[in-house]
């Protein structure tokens, strides 16, 4: 992985918990008993646990709440959290640092002031590998927002079809934050300035990948600005 590699690919190190469409959050959470909801699962779960999550919709907003685990769905296509039109989908607010990874999701229909998909802030550092960012808004960030000195990994993304009110629809980044973003794919975004990636006072690493169809209504560039 050369300069992305920040142990983003750690071993599961157990104990795993288990969340189904079936489930119940009066479960126990194991595979024969799983929960309901993945923010059931995040909160039970301590530093080093997996949550795997079988596929389905999860009309749900969940945050990390600074655990360093890593939550992981059965395919990216088919497990979804949908955020139903309220608030960030996917919230590391809390420093997590780069043992903290989410995979295997399609992560849609948010709506938010800064971060519509994702919010990355207060210097959290998760590894984001093999998800679909689609359909979400904000007014800054509608796919992905990073600030105050954050610093995620992006690694096999899809992000599509985002919205950005003001700036970033795409990806939004600023406040001394850096940005690694390997083999992914960023397309059809639209916001007003940064139609793709928006990145004032940061840092980006890019390689290997695909910005293009991005639209930014004041000319200031579809792709990075």
């Amino acid at each position: 992985m050369g300069a992305y590699d920040r142990g983003c690919y750690r071993d599961y190190l157990g104990p795993n918990w288990y969340v189904s469409i079936f489930g119940s959050n009066d479960n126990d959470g194991s595979e024969e008993n799983p929960f309901l909801t993945i923010q059931k699962g995040i909160d039970s779960a301590s530093d080093g646990d997996t949550v795997f999550v079988a596929v389905g919709t999860y009309v749900e907003n969940i945050n990390f709440n600074g655990k360093i685990i890593v939550v992981i769905g059965e395919n990216r296509e088919t497990t979804i959290i949908d955020a139903n039109q309220q608030n960030t989908a996917v919230d590391f607010i809390s420093g997590e640092d780069s043992t903290a990874i989410l995979s295997g999701f399609t992560i849609q229909n948010a709506s938010d002031g800064d971060g519509g998909g994702i919010n990355c802030s207060n210097g959290s550092r998760p590894v984001l590998i093999n998800l679909i960012i689609k359909n979400n808004e904000a007014n800054h960030g509608g796919g992905i927002y990073i600030s105050n000195d954050s610093n995620p990994l992006l690694i096999d993304l899809i992000i599509e079809n985002n919205f950005g009110a003001i700036s970033g629809g795409g990806i939004y980044i600023a406040g001394n934050s850096s940005l690694g973003i390997q083999n992914t794919i960023i397309r059809n975004n639209n916001s007003v300035e940064g139609g793709g990636i928006y990145c004032s006072g940061s840092n980006l690493l890019i390689e290997n990948n695909i910005i293009s169809n991005n639209n930014a209504s004041d000319g200031s560039g579809g792709g990075i600005y």
